[in-house]
């Protein structure tokens, strides 16, 4: 089995030193870059399995690289920054991320991060057990694949927001509080906000916005959300 690839942009040459160290020693084929003009390129040329993307970079910042990025790819995308600002990290978020890690951190913690990232986003093996698809009217979740069909096409989408869509889904007509969905879909080793839960939610509306009369994304208010299959 090949090594897993990753990028890492960071501007810092100490941290960036430091995380390609530690991510070697775990496995993965490491290319950097120190600014965000140069992360773009090599994300294009490296065609990495995850990335490690500092916020404040000359240049493109790594908000905009984020985006440039989730235009091309679901790519698994981790942002580090020094600001813990939770209006920041719901940047991100919107953006595209799959996880934020503040600075200074600890390198076991990116190292649980990246490869908690990593489970979720891989696709599971050929002999998977069948109970991960879910056929609905106009819609195909297949966690197999990580894949999704809407209406018969294909959809680009962040391992996160069909993450969560598959679990709202499997559970059908049963609500669940923000908490509780950071629990069950974001998991112990996310140390997120409920906001996070809302932004994809948004997301997935927007991607599922009068698909079929029989399904639908539904918020209870006060409570949380649930998808509700109509009669």
């Amino acid at each position: 089995m090949a090594n897993r690839r990753m990028l890492i942009a960071e501007d810092d040459a100490n941290i960036l030193e430091l995380l390609k160290l530690y991510m070697t020693k775990e496995g993965f084929e490491v290319e950097t870059a120190s600014n965000g003009g140069e992360a773009l390129v090599k994300f294009r040329v490296a065609k990495p399995d995850i990335v490690l993307l500092d916020i404040m970079m000359p240049g493109l910042d790594g908000w905009e690289v984020c985006h440039s990025i989730r235009k091309e790819s679901t790519v698994p995308i981790i942002m580090l920054t020094a600001r813990g600002e939770t209006a920041d990290k719901v940047t991100g978020l919107e953006l595209g991320a799959d996880d934020y890690i503040v600075k200074p951190f600890e390198m076991p913690e990116v190292v649980a991060r990246v490869n908690a990232v990593l489970r979720r986003y891989m696709p599971a093996e050929p002999n998977a057990s069948n109970d991960k698809c879910i056929v609905l009217d106009k819609l195909v979740i297949n966690m197999d694949s990580y894949q999704l069909i809407v209406d018969g096409q294909p959809m680009d989408i962040p391992p996160k927001e069909i993450e969560l869509l598959f679990f709202l889904a499997k559970n059908a007509n049963r609500v669940y509080t923000r908490d509780q969905l950071l629990d069950q879909v974001w998991g112990f080793e996310y140390f997120g906000d409920t906001r996070t839960v809302d932004v994809h939610v948004k997301r997935l509306r927007e991607k599922l916005k009068n698909v079929s009369d029989k399904w639908t994304l539904k918020t209870v208010w006060g409570v949380g959300y649930k998808f509700e299959l109509k009669e």
